[in-house]
Formats: structure tokens, sequence, C-alpha cells
């Protein structure tokens, strides 16, 4: 990781997805889509069932992966999804499952 340069146009989010999102190939999916988008960060599974997710890029792709959260890939049900904008220092080089 490196530190983030100030560039006003990078926006990192904590995203949380509910429903059927586990068991149904939604990380692998989040990262090819991810990867597709030029989008950094991470994704991984929670012990409740849902998925979480932290996302960093220019804002029209960030918006673009929302999107695309919001529905995830076809067997999963996504029934929420939440997010919050993380503020720091810390730049991804990459998007992986963790």
């Amino acid at each position: 990781m490196k530190k983030l340069a100030s560039n006003g146009n990078v926006e990192t989010l904590r995203v949380q997805v509910r429903g059927k999102v586990q068991g149904v190939g939604f990380r692998m999916s989040t990262v090819r889509h991810a990867h597709s988008l030029g989008v950094a960060g991470w994704v991984r599974n929670l012990d409740d069932g849902s998925v979480e997710a932290l996302i960093q890029g220019p804002h029209d792709r960030i918006d673009q992966m929302l999107s695309w959260l919001r529905v995830g890939p076809p067997a999963a049900r996504v029934e929420e999804l939440a997010s919050e904008e993380v503020q720091g220092d810390r730049h991804y080089d990459r998007f992986e499952q963790i």
C-alpha cells in the first residue's frame, strides 16, 4: 500500500452487502468486476452472512461499482447495500479477495 497523493479524484468507500451473497461467487465476481473498472481495494465475507468491501477509485468508477454491487452476480440476491466514505491515507494498488 502507498500513501494517497493529495488528489481529490480518489474516493474510498466501505460497503456492506446483505442478502444471499455468500456461497454464490459474489467475492470472485466482485474482484473481476473491480478489475474491469480499474477499482482498487478488497472484498471479504463476514460472519453474519454479509459481504464487506472497501472500494477505492475515481468517483465515476466508484458509482459504477456500487451499481454492480446492488445486483451482484446472477446467483446472488442483494437485499441491502450500505456504504460510507472512509477517510485515510492508504492507497490500494489492486483489488483482491481477503
